[in-house]
């Protein structure tokens, strides 16, 4: 192919100029999160090699379906474009195992060969993006981010090209759905039940809003495989889905596997076969949920969790229970109302803290969370997930001082759009967590949310 790119594996998108020149997010074999994950369908022979072939790899963030150290052994010669993210502990590591890294810097363009520039933004919940210009039509690639401050620039680029193709996340289950509350009732996804759901008028809407004229599905194709944790596979969305009440007058979903000529404007369909899902023991990889937790274990969590200062904030408590020993964080000086239990094999759990990568147990979804007390909204959101796993983990920013350096350094990026972001979402997030649905200060703060979210997606400079 002389310009054109292919999608495939979980968030793999390969960009061509007369050759392979680029590749995003290579997982291409082995698991991922402790081997909960696998890819839901095989990589072609034509196109793994491409993929070996190619100059340059950028890789979003550090979740090892995009971040995949057996991929990366298999691609040790080429360079490694990272975004710019505070803390640089992806960036670190690689240098680190040897690769040749560059570090992009947030909204400048990059020629990467003839016929193909890049630009990349980082964003402060450690996700990042990427703009790939072709022959003058644009991939944006959103892979697993959110708008968090970035939306109003990346949507005055848009709309400069009249063919745009659009990558992301659009899933119930790519998160810690595996939540019960203390009465033993399964909590579950939001929906309850996603496979119930058409994702077709997601993916419209998608497009509608960033107004781009095709949509991909992406970052969303992988299977649960191990044995705790394939009871999983019901709340992942079939491909069917997406095409199911997909309606809009000036976009168009395009199948999740293509490869597209862009000089002759078609696409060809690929059909990797599926993988058929097996059941493997978590023994496999080195757990045994009968393992308990040994005494030095206890130092180890206690000093990880309390490290994390916003968590004394919102919980009182965190326990961590391994082979029915149990260990609690004290978090709070007198009551003990609110709190987290996480139930795992000591094994990965272990291996996470010690590692600090705990998103790794949330999101491969073996790992049983048990709610404690009264939670207004989304129990992990904002107050757990994103502190440890994303400003805390990959961020290394966890004391409040710390904190207060790492989201200066982003805001300063872009201070209008990020503030403004900031505003926005500290505003909601005191609603939801203090105010009643139905009571008059959260319908005015809802009201002013909405009105300052249109706004937001008018400002900016022409």
């Amino acid at each position: 192919m002389d310009l054109g790119f292919a999608t495939i594996g979980n968030a793999t998108l390969v960009c061509y100029d007369r050759r392979p020149v680029l590749v995003t997010d290579p997982w291409i074999v082995g698991p991922a999160y402790f081997g909960s994950w696998g890819l839901s369908h095989e990589v072609p022979d034509e196109i793994l090699d491409d993929i070996k072939r190619s100059q340059y790899v950028w890789i979003s963030h550090g979740h090892p379906d995009h971040l995949s150290p057996r991929s990366l052994d298999l691609l040790q010669d080429k360079q490694i474009l990272l975004a710019d993210h505070v803390g640089g502990r992806i960036r670190d590591g690689l240098k680190d195992r040897g690769f040749d890294v560059i570090v992009l810097n947030d909204r400048e363009c990059y020629p990467i060969s003839d016929r193909i520039r890049i630009l990349s933004i980082a964003d402060y919940n450690q996700d990042s993006i990427l703009l790939v210009d072709m022959g003058g039509r644009l991939i944006v690639n959103l892979n697993d981010a959110n708008n968090f401050g970035w939306g109003p620039f990346v949507k005055r680029i848009i709309r400069k090209y009249k063919i745009s193709f659009h990558l992301q996340l659009v899933s119930a289950e790519a998160d810690m759905i595996n939540i019960w509350s203390e009465d033993g009732t399964f909590v579950g996804p939001n929906p309850p039940n996603p496979l119930a759901e058409v994702y077709g008028p997601v993916a419209a809407h998608h497009t509608r809003e960033w107004g781009t004229k095709f949509f991909i599905p992406f970052s969303s194709h992988h299977i649960y495989q191990r044995t705790d944790s394939v009871w999983a596979n019901q709340y992942r969305i079939p491909l069917s889905n997406y095409r199911a009440g997909f309606d809009s007058r000036s976009s168009e979903l395009l199948p999740a596997f293509i490869l597209y000529d862009l000089e002759k404007d078609r696409f060809e369909q690929l059909n990797p076969p599926q993988v058929r899902i097996e059941s493997l023991e978590p023994k496999q990889f080195g757990d045994d949920w009968t393992e308990p937790l040994e005494t030095s274990d206890r130092d180890k969590i206690s000093r990880y969790f309390k490290a994390i200062s916003h968590l004394e904030r919102f919980f009182d408590f965190i326990a961590v229970r391994a082979g029915g020993k149990e260990h609690v964080v004290e978090l709070a000086k007198q009551r003990f109302d609110r709190g987290l239990t996480f139930e795992a094999p000591r094994h990965s759990l272990m291996t996470a803290i010690e590692n600090e990568i705990f998103d790794d147990m949330l999101i491969g979804n073996f790992m049983k969370t048990t709610l404690h007390g009264s939670f207004p909204h989304h129990p992990l959101y904002p107050h757990f997930s994103p502190y440890v796993a994303k400003y805390g983990d990959n961020g290394l920013a966890k004391s409040k001082q710390e904190l207060g350096i790492y989201f200066r350094e982003y805001i300063m990026r872009a201070p209008l759009e990020y503030a403004k972001h900031r505003i926005i979402t500290s505003s909601a997030n005191f609603a939801r967590s203090t105010l009643k649905p139905d009571s008059t200060s959260y319908m005015l703060i809802k009201r002013t949310y909405s009105l300052l979210k249109k706004k937001q997606k008018a400002w900016g400079p022409n």
